[in-house]
């Protein structure tokens, strides 16, 4: 059983049938370092589980480029506005590191209902589970110092610190370099 599987069974308790349905739309896809999987304005962003490999998430906003996150492994990645509502793709979405992903076009994903009776139900969860993480987001915004933001990021994503320029973890927790670099030198010290 691959990562895919294997995330799509614990996380969503499909059955093995299923989930070999499932499994027939998803493609390797191997994505090299700077290239994009999804560029802004595009009217088609496909869904992909990373395997291997960091995707950042970002746009650019007063003549900066801001980070809205960074996918690893075991992560989904997609521009949902594209995905959902064939909008123009709001956020670029480029490789930091060469990539492996399961991929499943946008057209399949929109006929899987077809081959699962039960995806109505799946669908609803696992856009749920998206939403509460966006929420804890938002919250870890709201109420969590830079200093605590920071603290969160490297407990739960540590990996991150050692793959990805700083620059762009600065940026995903809403911070400048130069107080991102204060606070890693206070934490380390």
């Amino acid at each position: 059983m691959n990562e895919l599987q294997s995330y799509i069974r614990s996380y969503f308790g499909v059955d093995v049938d299923d989930l070999a349905k499932l499994e027939e739309l998803f493609r390797v896809q191997d994505l090299t370092k700077g290239a994009f999987h999804t560029k802004i304005g595009n009217r088609h962003s496909d869904l992909s589980f990373v395997r291997s490999g960091y995707l950042r998430v970002y746009t650019t906003f007063r003549d900066k480029e801001v980070t809205q996150w960074i996918a690893s492994p075991g992560e989904f990645i997609t521009d949902l506005s594209c995905l959902m509502f064939e909008q123009p793709a709001r956020w670029n979405i480029e490789a930091l590191t060469d990539c492996e992903l399961f991929t499943i076009y946008r057209s399949d994903y929109h006929s899987i209902h077809h081959r699962i009776p039960d995806w109505d139900r799946l669908e609803k969860l696992f856009l749920s589970k998206c939403f509460v993480s966006i929420e804890e987001r938002v919250f870890s915004f709201l109420s969590l110092s830079a200093e605590e933001r920071y603290q969160h990021l490297f407990e739960t994503k540590r990996a991150l610190f050692n793959q990805i320029p700083l620059q762009y973890l600065a940026s995903m927790l809403g911070m400048t370099p130069e107080t991102f670099s204060r606070i890693r030198r206070k934490s380390i010290s």
